[in-house]
Parts: structure tokens; C-alpha cells; sequence
């Protein structure tokens, strides 16, 4: 399979531990508000860092310098706020001390008036300048979160509050930092969710087709029941680390409202999010999440919520009754975060309005374009241009005869093999580029590989069109550039189709892809040995004895007829041989 721009290629990638909301770049300016990480965990009650500052006073543009120091810690968010209104915006500005490890952030619309982190590395202490405004108020304290790691956190550290000369005492008591609940009330779910009323009461996907959930844990559930204005989601499958879903516009991943269902010590936490291009989902309120249940048996992840059909307030959050496609997906989770799905998410043949009329439906983890390429490339470069390859090699002594056009049998048969070869070739190269839109850049080697392929499958007919007599001077030049330029072609198409079997596109099943690869080239390879040894021995067959004496042992007639007999038989072998492995192949791409 080529180029197949991997389909949606991830939908969910590695999200890291070592971030303000998620972000190993710190790039977290969403957080500068409660700048509280949205990690779906509770921040440490007692912090465990410093946040001094060199100097109790300022005046309007002096500059404050503010050291972070502790244990070592990975993502930092630091702001200066109105020390008697510190849920306000940021005051004044930040200039950066080492721009290796931090970086200024636009927050409330004033560029560089926060500091985070610039990488994941571990750090023991940051520092910065503050840069005093001229409508400073009286009093500033500066606060920062500290993220550890994924689940361990604190919010809103404070530091000593500095003020302007001759400005009244400042009362108000320091800050301190409280536990913030950031989970949702929760309910345990204790029985396998029913698929009764899909079709007729609930809008269902279900993979495989038809499957239940009680019946087994290999069935992937999701089902959406209209309820007044809002709907009942339920969703189950085999995962030991996640389970999610997300409503897309189009079969390519971005723009999207997803939904995780994670596990995490011993518990689920049901997480919105949405997508933005091809990255890592951003955790987005649980707020608007009702009824929200979970439940773990035997690595089946269970969880079901309900959301208002229609969310004004929140821009990420799609409208219900609208059409989408929907994607299925599962991948490994530990330590708070979660990994790329462990294989092509399932999507949804065509879009849906799942407040619409109630249907019972299924999907696929690779396109049907997708699956025609596979299908045409292992067809020529498996069927097509292997008999033509050794009908050409071997059976020209067997089909000799004048056919169509006045050209022997073995020649006509080897030239339809090969214009056959050459046009599937075609139309399977443009199957992906019709799928993907254009080039595929996440593909790895497999589309460049596929090109060098396309390329030898137009120059080889070329070739063979300007072929010279049999006598002609240039006749072994083109013999040799003949066969050069074919086995150059096979030798590349069997790589690109190892390769193009490992891509998340087509998503073929282990061990069975391989197994059938190898299968073939040995099978072969093998066939092409057994011919060779055959022709060698029918050479041996009459023998010159002595100087005046011939003796021989087989006549001529007869040893060609044993020949051509045993030779149609290894090619009706080869050909069922040949046939079996299509069956093999078909059969593999026909249950995705």
C-alpha cells in the first residue's frame, strides 16, 4: 500500500508529562487565567519550591528579578498579579534571563507579561526580570505553578508581596495555596452496556459489525441516545489504557471534538479535548459533562456521560445535531499520560447526525482506495509479472509456435502479462494520491519507493517497444538492459510492499502480512531454482562419448516432451500457488 498520507494519521499522539496544560514547548498562554494545568488531577496542597524576589520596593520601571528554585521540576508558569486583587490580569512585563530554558507568553493581551517553560527538561531553578509598568498598582506578588510531572503539581505559589514607596502597609493576608477539585462526581458502572435499541432508540457503531458487549470483550461499542436537549453517550472496549472517540468534519485528523476515556490507579477519568492539526489533544473543562460513569472488568474500559446537544459557550465543542464522521480509537496510557493509538482508528463510512434518525452501523480502519491500491500493486508484482518473468525464461522452447500477429505463443503471453503488470501499476499509483489529496509526507520510504516502481513500469514496455531484431549488434545490449531494468523493478516493488504493510493506512494483521510476504518470495525463488535445475539436467541428456563413436542416450524429441511436460506442470503449481497467496492477502485487507 502506498502513500497512503496515514490515514488521519494519529489521532492521538503522545501527550507528555512535562507541561502547564499539557505542553512540553510551554506553550500554554490557554492557562493564564487560573494558571491550573488541565492534567484531570487535584495540585499538591504544601508546595515544595521557592519564589523570592531581590527587592521589597519598586518604583514605575525598575526592574525586579524573580528566582524559582526547589527540587527538580520540568514546567513552570510565572505571573505578577495586583497583590490585593491577584484573580485579576497580569501587571507589567517579563525579560528572560536564559532563553534556553524559559520564554515570555502573551497573556491578557499584553505581550511577554508571563514566563513558562521552553522544554521538558528538569530544572532546579529559573530565573527573571520583571519589569515594572508605570500604572503598577501599589502592591505585586508574584505567582507561579510548578509541574513535576503529568499528576504532580502546585498552583499559585506565591512570593513576598513588594510595594511602592510611601503606599499604605499591605494587610491582606498571603496567599495560600488550596486543593482545587479538578475531577468530576462520578458513578460506577456494573454491567455491560445493552445494544438493545440500536437502530430503533439509539444511534450505534459497533466493531466488529454487530457485536455485543456482553457476548465478549473484543467488541468496541459507542452508542449516542437523544435525550430532550441532550444526549446519553456510551462508550466500551478492550484497552488497558485508553478508549476514545471524536467527531470530525472530514476523515483526516484536526479540527476535531474528541472524548478519552482513560485509565488511571485502578479509576477511569472521562476527559474532553479537541484536536488541532496533527498534534496532541488539549485537554479542555469537564464542566460540561453530566452523569458521568465508569467502570473496569477484565481490560474492558467502560465509561458513559451526557452533554447538551448544543454548547454555545465553548468554541471546541461541536453541535450534535450536525453530520460527522466518528473515529474509534484505543492506545496505551500510564502515568498520566497517553501514547498514539495502537492501531488505525475505525471510522465511520460516511458522516452521521447521531440525534438524527437511530441507526446500527460499523466502519473501517483502512479506505477502500486504500485497500483497491493494496489489492492492484499485490496483483501485478505477485500474479502478473511473476509468470510473465519465468514464462519468458523458460517456456520459449515450449509455446514456439507462431500465435496472434505472426509472434510466438511464450512472446504473446509474456508481453499481455506485462502491459497488464504496467496498468495496474497505474491505477494502483493513483489510488493513494486521490485518497490523500496530494503527497503523503508521513509515509516514510514506501511512496518513493513506489515511484522508482511506477517509473520502471512505464520505461520497461518503452524498452521492449524498441526492441531490435534477434540478430541485430544491439540486440545483447538490450537483452541485458531488458532484464536489468525488470528485476530492478520487482526487487523494489516487493520492499515497497513490505514497507507499504506496515503502514497505519492499510493496517494489515500481524503476523499474517508478513507470513504471506515471505511466503511468496520464497515460493518463487523456489519455482525459478527448480526450473533452473530442470534445464540443466535436459541439457545432460545427450552426450558425445568418444571420437568416433556418439552415443545417444535419449532422443532428442522425447527428452524436450519430458521437459515441456514437467515444465506446465510446476506452472500450473505456481499459478494455484500464486492464487492461494492473492486469497491470503484479500482475505487480510477484506476485515479491516
Amino acid at each position: 500500500m502506498a502513500y497512503p498520507g496515514c490515514a488521519l494519521g494519529a489521532f492521538v499522539l503522545l501527550l507528555l508529562i512535562s507541561s502547564v496544560a499539557n505542553y512540553p514547548n510551554g506553550k500554554v498562554a490557554q492557562s493564564c487565567d487560573g494558571m491550573i494545568p488541565q492534567h484531570g488531577h487535584s495540585p499538591q496542597s504544601e508546595p515544595i519550591h521557592r519564589l523570592t524576589v531581590n527587592d521589597r520596593t519598586f518604583r514605575p520601571g525598575d526592574r525586579i528579578e524573580v528566582t524559582l528554585s526547589g527540587p527538580p521540576f520540568r514546567g513552570f508558569l510565572l505571573e505578577a498579579r495586583d497583590a490585593e486583587h491577584l484573580s485579576g490580569l497580569p501587571i507589567g512585563s517579563f525579560t528572560v534571563i536564559d532563553s534556553q530554558m524559559s520564554q515570555l507568553l502573551t497573556c491578557g493581551g499584553v505581550q511577554g507579561s508571563a514566563v513558562s517553560h521552553r522544554s521538558s527538561s528538569k530544572k532546579t531553578e529559573i530565573k527573571a526580570y520583571w519589569n515594572a509598568p508605570s500604572s503598577a498598582p501599589n502592591h505585586v506578588q508574584f505567582l507561579v505553578t510548578v509541574v513535576e510531572k503529568y499528576k504532580t503539581y502546585w498552583v499559585k505559589i506565591p512570593s513576598d508581596v513588594i510595594s511602592q514607596p510611601n503606599s499604605l502597609p499591605f494587610t491582606t493576608p498571603k496567599v495560600t495555596t488550596m486543593p482545587l477539585s479538578t475531577s468530576l462526581p462520578v458513578s460506577h458502572l456494573t454491567k455491560p452496556f445493552s445494544t438493545s435499541g440500536c437502530g430503533n432508540k439509539k444511534f450505534c457503531v459497533r466493531s466488529p459489525l454487530n457485536c455485543t458487549p456482553v457476548d465478549g470483550p473484543a467488541c468496541v461499542f459507542l452508542s449516542f441516545t437523544k435525550l430532550n436537549h441532550s444526549v446519553l453517550v456510551e462508550m466500551s472496549g478492550p484497552s488497558e489504557g485508553y478508549l476514545s472517540f471524536a467527531l470530525s468534519h472530514d476523515r483526516w485528523m484536526g479540527d476535531d471534538d474528541a472524548y478519552m476515556c482513560i485509565h488511571e490507579d485502578q479509576t477511569v477519568r472521562i476527559q474532553p479535548s479537541h484536536l488541532t492539526g496533527r498534534s496532541h489533544p488539549v485537554m479542555d473543562k469537564w464542566g460540561l459533562l453530566e452523569d458521568v460513569a465508569w467502570g473496569l472488568t477484565d481490560g474492558v474500559i467502560q465509561c458513559s456521560f451526557r452533554r447538551n446537544i448544543t454548547l454555545p459557550g465553548d468554541e471546541n465543542r461541536f453541535d450534535l445535531n450536525a453530520s460527522y464522521y466518528i473515529f474509534l480509537a484505543a492506545g496505551a496510557a500510564g502515568d498520566g499520560q497517553i501514547s498514539k493509538h495502537t492501531k488505525q482508528p475505525l471510522i465511520t463510512y460516511e458522516r452521521y447526525d447521531v440525534t438524527g434518525t437511530a441507526r446500527d452501523i460499523g466502519g473501517s480502519h483502512s479506505s477502500l482506495l486504500l485497500k483497491a491500491h493494496g489489492a492492484l500493486m499485490f496483483m501485478a508484482w505477485v500474479t502478473t509479472v511473476s509468470i510473465g518473468v519465468l514464462i519468458a525464461r523458460f517456456f520459449k522452447p515450449v509455446w514456439s509456435k507462431a500465435f496472434l500477429f505472426g509472434e510466438a505463443a511464450w512472446f504473446q503471453v509474456h508481453r499481455l502479462l506485462m502491459l497488464t503488470t504496467s496498468a495496474l501499476t497505474v491505477i494502483a499509483f493513483i489510488l493513494p494520491f486521490i485518497y490523500r489529496g496530494g503527497w503523503s509526507w508521513h509515509a516514510g520510504s514506501h511512496p518513493y519507493l513506489g515511484c522508482t516502481v511506477m517509473t520502471l513500469a512505464i520505461l520497461q514496455p518503452l524498452l521492449a517497444a524498441s526492441r531490435p531484431p534477434v540478430h541485430h549488434p544491439r540486440r545483447q545490449m538490450f537483452n541485458w538492459t531488458h532484464w536489468s531494468v525488470g528485476t530492478a523493478a520487482r526487487i523494489i516493488a516487493v520492499a515497497a510492499m513490505f514497507l507499504g504493510m506496515d503502514l497505519p493506512g492499510l493496517d494489515l494483521p500481524n503476523p499474517q502480512k508478513t507470513y504471506t510476504m515471505i511466503g511468496f518470495v520464497g515460493w518463487h525463488i523456489g519455482t525459478e531454482i527448480i526450473l533452473e535445475i530442470h534445464a540443466y539436467r535436459l541439457s545432460r541428456k545427450v552426450e558425445i562419448l568418444d571420437d568416433d563413436r556418439i552415443q545417444i542416450l535419449q532422443s532428442l524429441t522425447s527428452a524436450e516432451a519430458e521437459g515441456h511436460a514437467f515444465k506446465k506442470a510446476v506452472l500450473t503449481i505456481y499459478i494455484c500457488g500464486n492464487v492461494t497467496f492473492l486469497i491470503l492477502f484479500f482475505s487480510a485487507i477484506g476485515h479491516l
